[in-house]
């Protein structure tokens, strides 16, 4: 009987995840440019440690594990796009996972 009462409650409080999809900016460069809201140049490089995603106008920066997702996804994105300028072209982001405020965290990431 304990068990599941444990299993009814632990069922009650966790939130399955959502998938967020959105551009990918880094998020260094967002916070430089807060002020204008222009970030048409802060796109991720190979150098991007932390990452946000806008969904709608809205900026949620990815958590620490969100953002070594980030940077896997982004150098295997890199590797499999055959477009040449796809280090400077905006990407988009289709992530899984649970937005608390203004973070993100991650569970799943894929750049398309």
């Amino acid at each position: 009987m304990r068990t599941l009462i444990l299993i009814m409650t632990f069922c009650l409080t966790s939130s399955p995840a959502d998938l967020w999809t959105g551009q990918l900016f880094d998020l260094h460069c967002v916070e430089t440019r807060k002020e204008t809201h222009r970030y048409d140049d802060c796109n991720p490089t190979a150098q991007t440690a932390a990452f946000s995603l806008q969904i709608s106008g809205r900026m949620l920066k990815l958590d620490a594990a969100g953002n070594r997702k980030a940077i896997e996804a982004w150098k295997d994105y890199v590797k499999r796009v055959t477009d040449p300028d796809v280090k400077t072209k905006p990407v988009t982001a289709m992530i899984q996972g649970t937005v608390e405020g203004d973070e993100l965290h991650v569970d799943s990431i894929q750049l398309r």
